[in-house]
């Protein structure tokens, strides 16, 4: 088992493809790191939370699971162009890594270019677990939402009034 795995995304919201994805990742490696792109960017579509709040509902829905915490890193980087000439920036914001897990091709082909191990992991239902799917449903009223995220993310994300603030980003963008 190697001892540190990084997952690199924006998680808008945290959903059950990434909860499935930790569990995978988790099988693999010791920790798991979760760096949060975008973070100065919140309150639009694309990005409607912020950084803290993404860092609550990962760490929420991960002891909700029954997932160790002492297992989880958590980090958070501003809105930036990834690149192949920044990819040592982009990990300046973690500790030292073992592999990258994802998904996304131009990550992962950026990552690898630089001399980075990239893992692929199974996509877990991709085109229903999908934060723009789940965002949308969330505007349109569809409470099938509430079944594409963990208890804990959708407890909170009604907390926060998210879904209100979702549908006002549509109405005004």
């Amino acid at each position: 088992m190697s001892s540190r795995a990084l997952i690199y995304g924006r998680f808008q919201p945290f959903h059950l493809g990434h909860l499935l994805l930790t569990r995978w990742t988790l099988e693999r490696f010791e920790e798991l790191v979760f760096l949060i792109g975008m973070a100065s960017e919140s309150y639009t579509f694309e990005n409607p939370f912020t950084a803290g709040e993404r860092i609550i509902m990962i760490r929420r829905a991960l002891s909700e699971a029954g997932i160790d915490l002492s297992r989880i890193i958590t980090a958070t980087i501003p809105t930036l162009e990834v690149g192949i000439g920044n990819v040592s920036q982009v990990l300046s914001y973690v500790p030292a890594i073992d592999a990258l897990v994802t998904r996304n091709f131009r990550i992962m082909r950026i990552f690898r270019d630089a001399g980075l191990k990239v893992i692929v992991p199974p996509a877990f239902d991709r085109a229903r677990l999908k934060g723009e799917v789940i965002r949308r449903l969330m505007v349109e009223g569809d409470e099938d939402w509430k079944n594409r995220v963990p208890t804990e993310v959708y407890k909170y994300i009604e907390e926060i009034d998210g879904i209100n603030r979702l549908k006002e980003i549509v109405r005004y963008e």
